[in-house]
């Protein structure tokens, strides 16, 4: 796998881009040939955005198994076919054209009336959504990330544009988003929007919505509007806002998204955020506790710009600031903690690359009401290094071995 990856990355370099776009969409082509254009069968649902996607495609899902709709689904967490689900280990959001095709015949197979998954700018670059029948495109919101792989978040914007151009049924746009407009230029036979000014907001994820209470178990007050966007593709499809809230109740943790892994004596949360934004989000709604937090970023080349930005969002929020090793890839994970030490200018801060000592550290700083937040990596299974390596690797898991050890449990 290695030699593979050094031979990609080598030709990337030598040959012209257009070879590698015809190729991409050659395997499209191929991959939904072979397995029959599955999602000519299916109801498919597509959600894109830079943050929510996860939640969103879980909810959904949720929410179409309660109203007895057998659906399947796909997103950074797990794959799932009916009741049937298994983790994804691929280390990617939206899978690859043969794997997405093959996904797509087997929930076919399987009876599936609807298939719903996230829909990325990377997989849309390497046309993964080509020959894929969507009937519904739905946008979550839109902020700065893989900037440098798309020369500018103006290209960014435009390949999340790609599947609404693509998906010509049902648009769902989230209009609290500045970006909205952009989305709901696209042709489509319906255009419905969502907004959280529509919501009679009740506590932190407490909310009634068109005369129904819901009360969700989940923390943090964004995923409202995640509930939200979710409440509206259910509406679409003509499921009730009564089976909606007795699904989304039910639902106790997305993995990986605001999880308290660690409830006593103090608190210990993983959650995926690793943009300046989801980041500020996750400090924002753990107000009134002393936050320790565990903090690293990704390489690989990959929007080196937030860097500092994380630093000085960590600052702000964070009584302590363990800086710690995340995904480095082929870059040198001292120089990626260096450059978000260039947003802190606290004393309150240490370097520990190694991310299992930096847990414990953490957990060894932790005093009775405290609250642990470790970012970066949420329910990933893997920890990516040079040369297209990879670590096996879990937050939650690496938490609990540490408490364990701490405490003598």
């Amino acid at each position: 796998m290695k030699i593979i990856n050094i031979v990609k990355e080598l030709l990337k370099k030598v040959l012209p881009s257009f070879i590698f776009n015809w190729y991409h969409f050659s395997l499209a082509f191929l991959g939904a040939l072979i397995y029959g254009f599955p999602s000519r069968k299916l109801n498919v649902i597509g959600v894109t955005g830079t943050k929510g996607k996860t939640t969103t495609v879980e909810m959904i899902k949720e929410i179409f198994e309660e109203a007895e709709k057998k659906t399947a689904s796909i997103s950074s967490i797990r794959f799932t076919i009916g009741q049937k689900e298994w983790r994804n280990r691929l280390k990617m959001t939206m899978p690859g054209r043969f794997k997405l095709q093959r996904f797509l015949n087997q929930a076919v197979k399987a009876g599936c009336q609807y298939a719903v998954f996230e829909v990325t700018s990377e997989g849309i670059m390497e046309h993964r959504h080509r020959f894929i029948d969507f009937n519904s495109a739905l946008f979550t919101n839109l902020s700065p990330e893989h900037i440098e792989r798309h020369g500018g978040f103006k290209n960014y914007k435009k390949a999340k544009g790609k599947l609404f151009k693509k998906c010509k049924k049902i648009h769902i746009i989230n209009k609290d988003d500045k970006n909205s407009s952009y989305f709901l230029n696209f042709p489509a036979e319906r255009k419905i929007t969502f907004s959280i000014k529509e919501a009679e907001i009740l506590g932190e994820t407490r909310f009634k919505f068109k005369g129904e209470i819901f009360d969700l178990e989940l923390k943090g007050y964004f995923n409202i509007s995640n509930a939200l966007a979710a409440l509206v593709v259910a509406e679409s499809q003509g499921i009730d806002l009564k089976t909606s809230k007795k699904a989304l109740e039910k639902i106790k943790v997305i993995p990986g998204r605001m999880e308290f892994v660690i409830k006593k004596p103090f608190k210990v949360l993983v959650d995926y955020a690793h943009t300046p934004g989801s980041l500020e989000k996750v400090y924002k709604s753990l107000k009134g506790g002393n936050l320790i937090c565990v903090l690293g970023s990704c390489g690989g080349g990959r929007d080196k710009w937030r860097r500092p930005k994380l630093g000085e969002i960590a600052q702000k929020y964070c009584r302590e600031i363990i800086l710690t090793n995340e995904d480095p890839y082929d870059e040198n994970p001292e120089k990626i903690i260096a450059e978000i030490k260039e947003g802190i200018n606290t004393k309150n801060v240490r370097k520990i690359l190694d991310r299992r000592k930096a847990i414990r550290e953490a957990l060894e700083k932790a005093d009775r009401g405290d609250i642990v937040v470790i970012t970066g990596k949420g329910s990933e299974l893997w920890m990516c290094i040079a040369h297209g390596g990879k670590i096996a690797w879990d937050d939650r898991k690496v938490v609990k071995e540490e408490y364990e050890k701490y405490f003598n449990i």
